[in-house]
C-alpha cells in the first residue's frame, strides 16, 4: 500500500473512532444512569431497550433552530464547537491499540505530544465563553481557566511518574515496559491522573464551568442545535481519550492474560477502555458537584502533593534498581 494511502486510511479510522466511540459512551451513560437511579429512562426509540434514543436525540439537535446572540463575536462563536473536538482527534492519532504498530502515528515522544495537545481543549471553552457576550458564559470560562491551571500540574506529574518508571516517553514503550505489580506501585499516580483527567474534561463532579444550578449552563448557555451537540460530543470524546490514556499508561494497554496479547491485544485495550469509561459514568452518578473552593483545595492540597510524592518514590525505586 502506498504511504499516502496508508496515512489516509489511518486518519479515516481515527475519525470514525472519535465520532462513534463518544456516541456509544453517551448511549451507555443514559442506560447506566437510569438503572443506577432505579428508573427506566427513554424506552420508546428502538425496539430493544430504547437503543435508538441517541438517533432520536441527533435528529432533535439537527432540527433545532441555530441561534447566534446579537452581541456575540460571530466567527469565534461559530468555530468554538469545532475547536472543542480537535484536541481529542489529534490525541487519538498517537494512542496505540495493540502491539506491532497498531497505532495511527507512532511517536517516540508520544506522551509529551499528548500532554501538550490535550490541554488545548480549554481554548474552545474560552472562545465560547468570551464570544457569547453573556455574563454566565464568561463566568464559566473563567472557572474553566482556573480549573485547567490547577489540575494540569497533577495531571502532568502523574504521567511523568509512569514515564520515569518505564524509561521512555513512547506510549507503546510504556505499555511494553509495564508489569502487573505496577498496579500497586503506581496506584497513587493512577488515582491522581484519573481525577485530574476528569477535571481537565470538566466532567462531574468537576463540572464547575457548567454548573447548571449556578450558571444555568455556563459557557454553553447561548448554544443551540448542532453547535451544542458538538460540545456534548467533545465531552464524551474526552471520556474516551482519558479512559484510553489511563489504560495505556497504568493498566498495561494491550497486555492481557493467557498469552493472547499478540492475537487479541486490541481487544484487551478496548475492554479496559470500556471498564474505565464505566467508572467515569459511575463517578458522575455517585458524587455531587464540588464547590469551587473544594475543587481547588482538592487540587493543591491533595492531588499535587500526592503526585509529587509518587514522583519521588518512582525516582527512588529507579535509582535503587
Amino acid at each position: 500500500m502506498p504511504a499516502w494511502l496508508d496515512l489516509v486510511v489511518r486518519v479515516l479510522i481515527v475519525i470514525i473512532v472519535i465520532f462513534v466511540a463518544p456516541l456509544v459512551i453517551g448511549q451507555t451513560e443514559h442506560k447506566v444512569m437510569a438503572h443506577m437511579q432505579g428508573r427506566l429512562g427513554p424506552m420508546y426509540a428502538g425496539a430493544y431497550h430504547g437503543w435508538a434514543q441517541l438517533v432520536a436525540d441527533a435528529a432533535k439537535f439537527i432540527q433545532k433552530e441555530d441561534i447566534t446572540p446579537r452581541a456575540a463575536d460571530r466567527p469565534v462563536f461559530k468555530i468554538a464547537p469545532v475547536i472543542s473536538m480537535l484536541p481529542y482527534m489529534i490525541v487519538v492519532l498517537v494512542i496505540p491499540l495493540g502491539p506491532g504498530g497498531l497505532v495511527a502515528q507512532k511517536l517516540d515522544i508520544g506522551l509529551f505530544f499528548v500532554l501538550a495537545v490535550f490541554g488545548l481543549g480549554v481554548i474552545a471553552v474560552l472562545m465560547a465563553s468570551w464570544a457569547s457576550a453573556n455574563k454566565f458564559a464568561l463566568m464559566g470560562g473563567l472557572r474553566a481557566a482556573a480549573q485547567l491551571l490547577g489540575y494540569e500540574l497533577p495531571f502532568v506529574l502523574a504521567a511523568a511518574s509512569v514515564a520515569m518508571a518505564a524509561g521512555t516517553l513512547s506510549l507503546s514503550g510504556i505499555v511494553e515496559a509495564w508489569r502487573p505489580w505496577w498496579l500497586i506501585w503506581q496506584l497513587p499516580a493512577l488515582v491522581v491522573f484519573f481525577l485530574a483527567g476528569l477535571a481537565e474534561i470538566r466532567r462531574t463532579p468537576f463540572d464547575m464551568p457548567i454548573a447548571d444550578s449556578e450558571l444555568v449552563a455556563g459557557y454553553l448557555v447561548e448554544y443551540t442545535g448542532l453547535r451544542y451537540a458538538f460540545f456534548m460530543l467533545a465531552e464524551y470524546a474526552g471520556i474516551f481519550v482519558i479512559s484510553a490514556l489511563t489504560t495505556v499508561l497504568f493498566l498495561g494497554g494491550w497486555k492481557g492474560p493467557f498469552g493472547l496479547d499478540t492475537e487479541l491485544g486490541w481487544l484487551w485495550t478496548l475492554i479496559k477502555i470500556a471498564c474505565v469509561s464505566f467508572v467515569v459514568l459511575w463517578v458522575r452518578i455517585a458524587y455531587p458537584r464540588l464547590r469551587e473552593d473544594q475543587l481547588q483545595r482538592l487540587c493543591w492540597l491533595g492531588l499535587v502533593p500526592a503526585a509529587l510524592a509518587q514522583l519521588v518514590l518512582t525516582a527512588g525505586v529507579k535509582l535503587a534498581l
